[in-house]
């Protein structure tokens, strides 16, 4: 297996190193996804750590998708808006990241994973037993999307900073992880409010540690992703990201609340 590590300051700072990596060191692997005609994934594992997660610029311009869907993936994550499509018995999703941190299922009873984190460190800052972990091994072998997020680790440092950790089984580097990174970063600022409002004493977000058992491009959208390396040469950085701030950002944030809003209305 490849290994790569990556550390930077900024979030699409080392989304974008850590793609370009695995593209260029990354083994290949065949998939459970590939058809005939596809080419062997670049696979590696990576380590990647975020020192500012909350600096700017925080969105990389290429990461597919829309920045209104960006907003809806941080509100499945960090408020649970589609947690109500799950219906595995229907056809639908066996699960979403906010249920099964939130409300865990065992023998009968839901568990508030994020809650008890919360509870934890408010009461021991330096414990190392503030964690939430997603995978159920009653469903989740038989699916056929089991979870890819598996566990998420929280600690507080000695200048009251709270340092997220996630490990994740399996995760699409192009596709997927600069989405998984925002909102996994989102829900580690909610809990370092919940913390500050309970103890009373500031705690602001420290590192994002994402660390990933198979970090990996799809042979499917290779094409696609040599049009994204083509784009690095031909843009500077500062032409390639967005501040979260800025006007046409807030503006699509906006807009997929109100996607939101009419599907509920809908």
């Amino acid at each position: 297996m490849a290994y790569i590590f990556v550390f930077g300051k900024t979030l699409p700072e080392v989304w974008e190193n850590s793609v370009v990596r695995c593209w260029d060191e990354g083994d290949s692997f065949r998939t459970e996804y590939d058809k005939p005609s596809d080419p062997p994934s670049k696979d590696c594992t990576a380590l990647l750590v975020v020192e500012e997660p909350f600096a700017e610029p925080r969105i990389h311009r290429a990461f597919p998708g829309g920045l209104d869907d960006l907003e809806i993936y941080r509100q499945e994550v960090v408020n649970g808006v589609h947690d109500h499509w799950i219906s595995p018995e229907e056809g639908k999703w066996s699960y979403t990241y906010h249920q099964r941190l939130r409300a865990y299922e065992i023998d009968g009873k839901r568990v508030d994973q994020i809650q008890y984190v919360i509870d934890k460190l408010s009461e021991t800052p330096h414990s190392r037993r503030a964690q939430a972990t997603t995978w159920n091994p009653a469903v989740d072998p038989t699916v056929d999307d089991p979870a890819c997020l598996q566990r998420m680790w929280f600690r507080i440092d000695d200048r009251n900073r709270l340092t997220l950790q996630v490990s994740i089984r399996s995760n699409d580097a192009f596709k997927a992880a600069f989405m998984n990174m925002f909102a996994f970063t989102e829900l580690q600022k909610e809990v370092a409010a919940a913390i500050s409002e309970r103890t009373g004493t500031e705690i602001t977000v420290g590192q994002y540690v994402h660390f990933a058992n198979s970090y990996h491009i799809y042979g499917s959208y290779f094409e696609q992703f040599e049009g994204f390396l083509k784009t690095l040469k031909q843009r500077s950085f500062e032409e390639r990201v967005w501040n979260s701030t800025s006007a046409i950002v807030q503006e699509q944030f906006e807009y997929g609340r109100k996607r939101l809003a009419d599907e509920s209305n809908g």
